[in-house]
This record gives C-alpha cells, structure tokens and sequence, in this order.
C-alpha cells in the first residue's frame, strides 16, 4: 500500500480456530517515500498467498518467499508490481524482503544485490534473525547464537548454513532480509504519519481532522465481520477474495 496523500486502512484477522487459540506473526514493514511523492494518490496492491513467489532449494531444506524483489525467481515468473508510486516500483531502487527459512542439514546462499556496484548510492541490506537463534547457524561461516539484526555488504553473496550434527535441539531458523537504495532525505515521523519535517507532521494531522482521508466504509472502527465471510479485500468500493484453494480458511466450530 502507499499512503500517499492519505487514506485510512485496516488489516483484520480470521478466526480460523473456534476452539483453541489463533496465534498471529505479523510483520507490518513501512517504506517511505521520497519528498516529491509525500502526496501522490494513494493505492493498494493485494496479493494472496497463491500470489507469492516461494523458492526451495533442490533438497527442500531452505526456502525463501519473495515479497518483493527479483530475486530467487524462476525466469518464467514476474514478480508481483507494486503500487505505481511505491519507492519499490523503481527497479533502480533494488528493494527487496525476503523471508528465508533453512532446516537442519540445509544452506542458501543469499545472492549480491542486483545494483550493487551501478555506481550510483550504495544499497542498504539488512537482515534479521527472527526464529532459531539456539541452532547456532552459521552466516558466513560465522556462527550466530542470539537473535540480531546483521548489516550486510549488499555487493557480496551470503552463504546461510545450519549444520545436522548438534542433537534434537537444532530447529528452523527464519530470516527477515529488508534492502533498498536509500532515499538520503530528512525524516520526521509522529503516529503513523512520515513526512521531511516537524511542520509537515502538523499539516497532516490538520488535514485528516479536516478530511478523515476520504472516510471509513464500516459503522464501527473495529469492524468483526461473520464467521462464514472469510478473507477478503475491499479496495476502491470493489471486494476481491482469494483464489477458492485458499479462500476456505474460515472458522469452524
């Protein structure tokens, strides 16, 4: 999604357990916008998860889903577009996440950055440990046993072992890889709102008293919708659903 000039939005969850709880990871990741594009339209692209791209090495013991980026893409695959004015619509920008999975016993190797060495900015490659930490898994031949937050040199490869030879107690582990060229402006951020200044962050929250950012289609801010709807998205007036393989996780008592 890309705020743009405003809009209000809500991610909703659900129940598809009746019975036991209905445990929720959710990774909500905010890319900003240069100056010139504070303003645009807003937009929305949704993607189910048939839409996602998953690579899995020739053994099946590491996979990666591609959420954005071209990378890990069979060359018969485009990878999903962006909102028109995201920052990640430029491919100059090389925005990239992934999340990388590796079983005991597998590796991957994360390639460079597809612009690293365009002679332009530099691109910023971080990745974060997330689940697994006691595996003791190996990023680059080192060895790491906490969950961190790793500054990666965008112009290499990144090889990820974890080795099958420390007892029952080695699990998965899971990378959250986050890239892209650098915007270099000033950030101002208060709430949700991200702007290049102080005075910027005041003006938005003068125009949503003002205009609601074109309003909220549902009586209650927290909407709870009926068992039997399922997932759906509602962009522009117009619902959409996911393909009937997926679309049947609603709740069943």
């Amino acid at each position: 999604m890309t705020a743009g000039g405003g809009v209000v939005h809500g991610e909703m969850f659900p129940l598809v357990h009746a019975d036991r709880p209905n445990h929720l990871r959710l990774f909500q990741i905010w890319l900003n916008l240069p100056s010139k594009s504070k303003f645009v339209q807003p937009s929305f692209a949704m993607f189910w998860n048939s839409d996602i791209s998953v690579y899995k090495t020739q053994d099946g013991k590491a996979s990666v889903t591609v959420w954005a980026g071209d990378y890990f893409l069979d060359d018969n695959v485009i990878q999903n577009s962006p909102p028109p004015d995201s920052w990640a619509a430029d491919p100059n920008n090389d925005v990239a996440v992934l999340h990388i999975t590796v079983q005991p016993g597998g590796s991957i190797v994360i390639p460079k950055a597809n612009k690293s060495s365009d002679g332009n900015s530099s691109i910023n490659r971080s990745m974060y440990l997330i689940e697994g930490h006691e595996s003791n898994v190996k990023v680059d031949g080192k060895v790491i046993s906490e969950k961190v937050c790793l500054t990666l040199d965008a112009t290499k490869d990144v090889a990820i072992e974890l080795l099958d030879d420390q007892g029952a107690n080695v699990e998965e582990v899971q990378f959250l890889l986050l890239q892209g060229r650098p915007i270099n402006e000033p950030v101002a951020q208060h709430g949700p709102f991200v702007m290049n200044t102080q005075s910027e962050i005041r003006d938005a929250f003068m125009d949503y008293q003002r205009t609601q950012f074109g309003g909220w289609p549902w009586p209650k801010d927290d909407m709870v919708f009926p068992q039997d709807k399922g997932r759906f998205a509602l962009i522009d007036g117009k619902e959409t659903r996911p393909p009937s393989s997926s679309a049947d996780e609603t709740c069943t008592s």
